[in-house]
């Protein structure tokens, strides 16, 4: 008997995602490991939306959401690890502890 992939395991695989993302975000102190779980985040919110675009509609709205949340994505990425490297060229750290004020 093959084994079915339902909805359900796709959003326990996305809740699962945005946890360890939101664990990260809010446990680390560097701010890389910060990007990068916020992007984990993100895809937990990618694959939801797959997930619910495959159940709840027949055409391909979901994935052109997603394509749409990765796009944006990207250019946070972009903008975020450029503000880190200011960051890290201003003060040489990137520790979230010592960034609490803005004055340097």
């Amino acid at each position: 008997m093959p084994f079915q992939v339902s909805t359900l395991h796709f959003l326990l695989f996305a809740s699962a995602l945005f946890a360890v993302g939101a664990y990260g975000v809010l446990a680390r102190r560097n701010l890389l490991i910060v990007l990068m779980s916020l992007e984990l985040m993100l895809n937990g919110v990618n694959v939801a939306l797959v997930a619910f675009g495959l159940r709840l509609s027949a055409n391909a709205s979901g994935q052109v959401f997603v394509l749409m949340v990765m796009a944006v994505a990207a250019a946070e990425v972009a903008v975020g690890l450029a503000i880190v490297i200011s960051v890290f060229r201003t003060r040489h750290t990137v520790d979230t502890h010592d960034l609490r004020s803005l004055s340097g």
